[in-house]
């Protein structure tokens, strides 16, 4: 919990952190998958402009069988980085005990690094959040999950004429569409989505929730057939009603005002096409949030192997 502890402070310590994290049976080949292995002592790389005596390279570990040369960052969302790997480990602990997030300037400050690094890094760690493939759908036999959009954006009347948008189907003015679904005590998942249509929600309710699941909804158009596909109970906003009973979506409401608390109070503007990738991080956190902050990062430093994002694709539009 403390920020001045050796793992984040020491390179060495940071990555015999990683390493117990990530090996924690022993060193095994990215390359071939083996086990026998011999590390190298700390030896000088080839001379770059920056280090023209060449760089120490430490860590290196080599394959008894394949002979391929490897640290424990290769095939992780840490490859080839120039940054130090305690610089690494504690960005991703100030990014998962923070609540609302943390801006790309704040950890460009605590970091001693530039602000367009930090942005790079937040990226790199929230694609270490993002859940693995092949998780199940949400619900089941006697559980409730709660489904509702939000729109994010800030306000029409503050932007200057030319930048205002018109009205889309199903959305709101010149705003992003966040739609998300919750399972009342488990976990959520979000999805930036272009409106709020029943042809654009209904295949990711029926791809992520169980169809034995009792789903709770406002009372807006696009859920008025849901009931073809799940038990679907409604409360009508229209009329104030808010609770009736179990029905209710007071839970993904608490979600959203936590996500809004954190990009207009953190983030102040994020891109549209970067978008699904601060629903990954508000998130992970919620469905880590009953584990402590430790626990938390360590979940997500388990989740950089395997994952490689690059600049360039961070950096493009997401369609």
């Amino acid at each position: 919990m403390d920020i001045t502890a050796p793992r984040f402070t020491d390179e060495t310590t940071a990555r015999e952190h990683l390493e117990a994290l990530r090996w924690p049976e022993g060193p095994y080949c990215p390359h071939c998958g083996s086990f026998a292995a011999t590390r190298l002592p700390a030896q000088r790389g080839r001379p770059t402009k920056a280090h023209p005596e060449g760089a120490i390279r430490a860590g290196v570990i080599q394959c008894n069988d394949c002979r391929q040369q490897y640290s424990v960052t290769v095939g992780t969302v840490f490859e080839r980085s120039k940054i130090a790997l305690h610089k690494w480990v504690l960005a991703t602990f100030l990014l998962c005990s923070s609540k609302r997030g943390m801006s790309s300037h704040q950890l460009a400050r605590m970091l001693g690094v530039t602000q367009k690094t930090a942005w790079f890094m937040s990226h790199r760690i929230r694609e270490a959040m993002r859940p693995t493939e092949g998780e199940g759908p949400l619900g089941g036999e006697g559980k409730a999950v709660e489904a509702d959009e939000t729109f994010i954006g800030g306000k029409e009347k503050n932007r200057h004429k030319s930048k205002r948008a018109v009205k889309r189907m199903g959305g709101s003015w010149g705003k992003e569409t966040v739609f998300t679904l919750v399972e009342r005590d488990g976990k959520v998942r979000s999805t930036h989505v272009q409106s709020v249509t029943a042809a654009n929600l209904r295949p990711i309710l029926v791809s992520q929730v169980d169809k034995a699941t009792m789903l709770y909804t406002d009372d807006a158009g696009q859920y008025r057939h849901m009931n073809r596909d799940f038990r679907h109970e409604v409360v009508n906003h229209g009329k104030d009603e808010y609770v009736r009973g179990k029905a209710h979506t007071n839970t993904v409401e608490g979600f959203f005002s936590i996500l809004k608390r954190g990009i207009t109070g953190t983030y102040y503007h994020l891109s549209a096409e970067h978008l699904h990738r601060y629903c990954v991080e508000f998130d992970f956190r919620y469905n880590t949030r009953k584990g402590t902050d430790f626990e938390r990062c360590m979940t997500a430093l388990k989740g950089i192997t395997g994952r490689r994002l690059t600049y360039r694709r961070s950096a493009q539009v997401v369609a």
